[in-house]
């Protein structure tokens, strides 16, 4: 949790502290836009389960409760940033930051409950992975050729991506 929020907190600033560098925006917030938080949760919690795998290497099933987890995790953004302003109609940024603070917890919550109950899993070890991976490459792939819908714009600039 710990690990995953404080690189996700740097990865929200990365873009802008780089001047804009292309090479960061995958992997960085390039706006604020719900999607980009999405990705800030992403990209920590798969770096730290990548550094993760090396120590689990006798779980069976380590790659499909990460899948599950980091799913969990960035879902649950959009679900409470969008109830919570569909309620109050705002949104200061102090609750943007609690949400992506509340769905890290939630996701690590989850997969260690998870990992307790020791599941059967429903998908293979390759197949949660290479499904982690095509969320990574669809992340930055979004960054430059944004789909022009809700979730993906910038509610301060109305931009999609970087335009």
């Amino acid at each position: 949790f710990a690990v995953s929020t404080l690189l996700g907190t740097l990865l929200h600033f990365m873009y802008d502290w780089l001047g804009g560098a292309l090479w960061i925006a995958p992997f960085s917030g390039v706006n604020e836009s719900t999607a980009e938080h999405m990705k800030l949760l992403f990209w920590p919690m798969f770096i730290y389960a990548v550094i993760q795998s090396f120590f689990f290497k006798d779980y069976k099933n380590f790659w499909y409760i990460k899948l599950k987890g980091i799913l969990f995790g960035i879902g649950l953004i959009p679900i409470l940033f969008y109830s919570y302003n569909g309620i109050i109609g705002k949104s200061p940024d102090w609750i943007n930051i609690a949400i992506f603070f509340i769905c890290a917890a939630a996701a690590y919550i989850s997969e260690t409950r998870a990992f307790k109950k020791d599941n059967k899993a429903r998908l293979s070890s390759k197949t949660s992975l290479l499904i982690l991976l095509i969320i990574g490459l669809l992340f930055g792939i979004f960054t430059f050729k944004t789909p022009k819908i809700a979730i993906f714009k910038d509610p301060i600039s109305g931009a999609y991506g970087i335009e």
